[in-house]
């Protein structure tokens, strides 16, 4: 895989799973995850906003999915995004990814060709 991730021309994930994670995540339990940008779905479990509905797409979403985007609490994200890897990331391919972007209209990620090295 390149260097480049495919996430950043990607986002479909992002708008396409509901994200929901053990509220101990969350900034105020002394996790990362900003309180403001969750909802409670549980006694113990939270989602990012915008996930948790018919058409999903997470608050923290910038940009727009297929052309460019990025996510505005990287470094603060819940373990599921922390987690969930595009296909063909080390060499695993990952069928939610392509279900993710088959839904935006999006090829799935081709799995790299090796080259023999003589």
């Amino acid at each position: 895989m390149s260097d480049v991730s495919p996430c950043l021309n990607c986002g479909a994930c992002c708008s396409y799973f509901r994200v929901s994670f053990f509220w101990g995540e969350c900034a105020s339990a002394g996790g990362t995850v900003p309180d403001d940008l969750v909802a409670s779905i549980s006694p113990s479990r939270v989602a990012m906003l915008g996930t948790d509905c018919k058409s999903p797409r997470c608050t923290a979403l910038e940009g727009e999915v297929g052309k460019g985007t990025h996510c505005s609490i990287y470094e603060q994200r819940s373990s599921p995004c922390r987690e969930f890897e595009a296909s063909w990331t080390d060499g695993i391919h990952n069928a939610d990814c392509d279900a993710a972007r088959a839904a935006f209209g999006l090829a799935p990620i081709e799995q790299p060709t090796l080259i023999a090295v003589a």
